[in-house]
């Protein structure tokens, strides 16, 4: 579950307040790093087999999140009658986000199933069958614009992250045949593979500023773009993914710590304002440790812990100018990314590195 909590805010006083009881495909493969890094490979195995029959029902109909229970029907309505934490209005019940195309998902799905296969969970025939569903819907798909990995309630768009993540699904389906002996079409993959990474460097990296940003045709950054390099999309030491990093944390930490994106210049459908996502600030650990910049790694990691509640928990965001917490809580994408950069920075094989690969 993402959270135990609903509408807390993301701004005090603000809209930015969302159910987050809900289980989310996109914590996936950060989910099976966490656990088998930690050693708890059936709790992994378990995790695994959930996603699976959460999907199988209908695999090209892929939601980005369901109930714990599997549910596909998370209908978003607001309860009028509270006042929110702090004020903060509307308490929601539901989440719309789950109605959306948002293209990750799918690498993050196809990514999931590997790496359970690299680290020798036990194999999963009923996996496969919905990975090659999934495959052949995403082809059909990937080309169309998405809500992105924000779940952006403006207008669809072209968001540079998500096609990355569309690259990822095939690339991991080829090395899941490569490696493992999965039967499928893996040229043909390969050519779909190849289209992608044109189209994504083609579209997505601007020259005017340097770096891969947020969507095609746009300005804005995104710090989704800090894990190029962890997804295997490019290596750590291309020119064009050490300068994202550069200018993602020139214009994306506020007192050192990482927004997702600029709310005041973006298209997301709501007012701005907003705290600095924890998850973002350790994925810049995570890039810190890619690039050999280990000494500002760990410093960063430590303040990242220091942030910690009385019993060692973190909420979503964090308000470094009136040091509080923001957004739901506990949030698991924090801890699940707490645990992996923990792995980086302590273990000769690192997750991240692991995953590049």
């Amino acid at each position: 579950m993402a959270a135990p909590t609903t509408s807390l805010p993301e701004r005090i006083g603000g809209l930015r307040n969302w159910d987050y009881r809900f289980c989310w495909v996109r914590d996936a493969t950060l989910t099976l790093l966490a656990l088998m890094g930690g050693g708890f490979y059936d709790e992994a195995g378990a995790w695994r087999d959930w996603l699976v029959r959460a999907v199988a029902g209908s695999p090209q109909q892929l939601q980005i999140m369901y109930g714990i229970a599997g549910e596909r029907r998370l209908l978003e309505w607001e309860v009028p009658w509270l006042d929110g934490y702090e004020g903060s209005r509307p308490v929601r019940v539901g989440n719309a986000a789950h109605a959306q195309l948002q293209l990750d998902v799918y690498g993050e799905m196809m990514d999931a199933l590997y790496q359970a296969r690299r680290v020798g969970l036990p194999m999963s025939e009923p996996a496969w069958a919905i990975e090659l569903a999934l495959l052949g819907h995403l082809e059909s798909i990937w080309r169309e614009p998405d809500s992105g990995i924000w779940e952006m309630r403006g207008p669809s768009r072209h968001f540079t992250y998500s096609k990355m993540m569309a690259w990822v699904a095939f690339d991991r389906a080829i090395k899941s045949a490569q490696e493992f002996g999965m039967p499928g079409p893996v040229e043909h993959w390969q050519r779909v593979r190849a289209e992608i990474h044109e189209d994504v460097c083609r579209n997505g990296f601007d020259a005017e500023l340097n770096c891969f940003v947020q969507a095609y045709g746009s300005k804005e950054l995104d710090a989704s773009l800090l894990l190029i390099a962890s997804i295997g999309f490019l290596p750590a030491n291309d020119p064009r993914v050490r300068a994202t990093f550069e200018v993602v944390e020139r214009n994306l930490l506020v007192d050192g710590l990482v927004q997702r994106y600029r709310t005041a210049g973006s298209e997301d459908g709501l007012p701005p304002g907003e705290g600095a996502f924890l998850a973002c600030s350790f994925w810049l650990v995570d890039a810190y440790c890619l690039i050999g910049r280990v000494q500002e790694a760990e410093e960063l990691f430590d303040r990242l812990l220091a942030l910690r509640n009385d019993v060692g928990l973190l909420a979503e965001e964090y308000d470094p100018r009136q040091k509080r917490m923001l957004g739901n809580f506990p949030q698991a994408f924090s801890h699940i990314s707490l645990v992996n950069t923990a792995h980086n920075l302590s273990r000769k094989e690192k997750p991240s590195e692991q995953r590049g690969r």
